[in-house]
């Protein structure tokens, strides 16, 4: 009986462990470029300052506004503005949601390593990823076919680039579509023709492996966004985010 007894308290103190370390884990999801730029970079300052370890799964910003919207999250987290997300989801702006801007950050065009296009104006990314460019020589580089790379349809990078720079102009049909923002740097930095529309925090994380061209500036907040004012765990972590010293952690 007494050995029970010491078992049963012993499992006891187990479920009451683990249920202390699930209390203390907030789970985020939605944006890649959020995940790997900000949130994982900053994990431990995080869990130092605010006492929370957090989880982030990257599936896209839109896909991590639907949990939100379902409340399967908490917080999701967005490289998107959150009109853009709204109008999507047929959502009215009328602060049901509220968008917590961490940085701000920029995308980039970027093309093979080979490449010599160094430079290229909006019009002609635009002409470029619609089809209506479709060899190098065009724009003053080499007799070679391009191959457009983006990221899928629920990307905000992918969402932002068509607004701004495409005016929400199609892709063009065999543009290779991927699943991650590392999918399409490797996509891009193996094919001579490869061109994509990545983060630059991102290109700076991988030197060397593709060159960045030259345009006019693309930018998008890098944001946590909340249904409702953010809980306090969450507030904790938006509050931290936005400090100096994690500000120096941001890849």
């Amino acid at each position: 009986m007494k050995e029970i007894t010491v078992s049963a308290f012993i499992a006891l103190i187990a479920f009451a462990l683990a249920g202390e370390t699930l209390a203390n884990e907030i789970v985020f999801a939605g944006s890649t470029t959020v995940q790997k730029r900000v949130l994982e970079p900053a994990k431990d300052g995080i869990k130092t300052a605010t006492g929370f370890d957090i989880n982030v799964r990257g599936i896209g910003s839109g896909g991590g506004f639907k949990e939100l919207i379902d409340g399967t999250i908490v917080a999701s987290v967005a490289s998107s503005p959150l009109n853009s997300l709204l109008k999507k989801q047929g959502l009215p702006e009328d602060g049901t949601y509220q968008e917590h801007m961490i940085i701000e950050d920029v995308i980039v065009p970027i093309v093979h390593k080979s490449n010599p296009v160094k430079e290229l104006t909006w019009e002609q990314l635009s002409d470029i990823h619609t089809g209506k460019i479709t060899n190098w020589k065009e724009v003053g580089g080499p007799d070679q076919k391009i191959i457009v790379v983006t990221s899928h349809e629920g990307s905000a990078t992918r969402a932002v680039f068509q607004k701004k720079v495409m005016k929400k102009a199609d892709y063009v049909n065999n543009a290779r579509t991927v699943k991650s923002t590392r999918q399409e740097l490797n996509l891009v930095a193996k094919y001579k023709g490869g061109i994509g529309a990545v983060s630059k925090g991102f290109v700076d994380m991988n030197p060397g492996r593709v060159s960045v061209v030259s345009t006019k500036e693309i930018s998008r907040p890098l944001s946590i966004i909340t249904k409702g004012n953010p809980n306090s765990e969450v507030k904790s972590i938006i509050d931290y985010l936005k400090t100096p010293e994690a500000k120096k952690l941001y890849k």
